[in-house]
């Protein structure tokens, strides 16, 4: 029977795991005994993260928009890191959005689609070889409910967010023959840092956005889907999980 996917000392690889959404998944990951590559574009707000976690995560500084680097990855991981058992595909962006078009920059727009586009294009292109070398491992995507949806303002992330759920459901599709599973998650309205990060750190501005909202998750929440989704035995594939606040707008 094929090896369980959540076992002590498996190997996760999650993107954008310095914070938010990632980090939750990360540490509920660790919680079961599993591995950690920790990864993330800054190495210190890594480490700050993982602190006391040191013999269970492996630190590893990446930019998923860096073509290159992503490509090299799985040989650039020290030896008993690299078989990659689980792929959270993570890091996000939404730098200038929540406006109408024109009011943003293009330059913002385009990093935009380059990291939750490309680069979840990249970095699945990078570790799914190896995973179906091994006939063993499972991708997870964090999309959204906007890719589901089309809404005022929300122009570049819908359209980048509709990009990935339309990848991850073809993807399932080419390597359902296969013992690779692939997860999409669709969180609805998560507080994390990634409002002020749209604007460029203004935690204020993040903060008024969150509170317009009637109700809103936690990072956690969405970790405990993903987690699900990971234990369930290797014969079944969560296709995809909307997760969205009781009483959202």
């Amino acid at each position: 029977m094929t090896q369980e996917i959540l076992r002590p000392g498996g190997l996760a690889l999650v993107t954008g795991a310095s914070s938010g959404i990632g980090l939750a998944i990360a540490k509920r990951l660790l919680a079961k005994d599993m591995r950690v590559i920790a990864t993330a574009r800054r190495r210190e707000t890594l480490e700050s993260a993982f602190a006391g976690f040191e013999d269970s995560v492996l630190v590893h500084p990446l930019d998923v928009t860096d073509g290159e680097t992503v490509s090299a990855l799985p040989e650039s991981l020290p030896a008993d890191w690299q078989g990659v058992d689980v792929l959270v595909a993570n890091a996000g962006s939404d730098l200038g959005g929540r406006r109408d078009f024109l009011e943003g920059g293009i330059e913002d727009y385009a990093q935009t689609i380059e990291t939750n586009v490309t680069g979840v294009l990249r970095i699945c292109h990078a570790l799914l070889p190896g995973m179906l070398e091994r006939r063993h491992g499972h991708i997870v995507i964090v999309g959204s409910i906007s890719g589901q949806m089309i809404y005022r303002t929300g122009n570049v992330y819908s359209a980048s967010k509709h990009a990935i759920h339309a990848f991850a459901g073809s993807l399932r599709q080419d390597y359902k023959q296969t013992p690779v599973r692939i997860t999409e998650v669709l969180p609805g309205m998560v507080r994390t840092g990634f409002a002020a990060a749209r604007h460029s750190g203004d935690e204020e501005e993040a903060q008024r956005f969150y509170d317009e909202w009637p109700a809103t998750l936690e990072p956690d929440d969405i970790a405990a889907a993903a987690l699900f989704a990971l234990e369930q035995p290797p014969h079944v594939n969560i296709a995809e999980i909307t997760v969205t606040p009781t009483g959202d707008k």
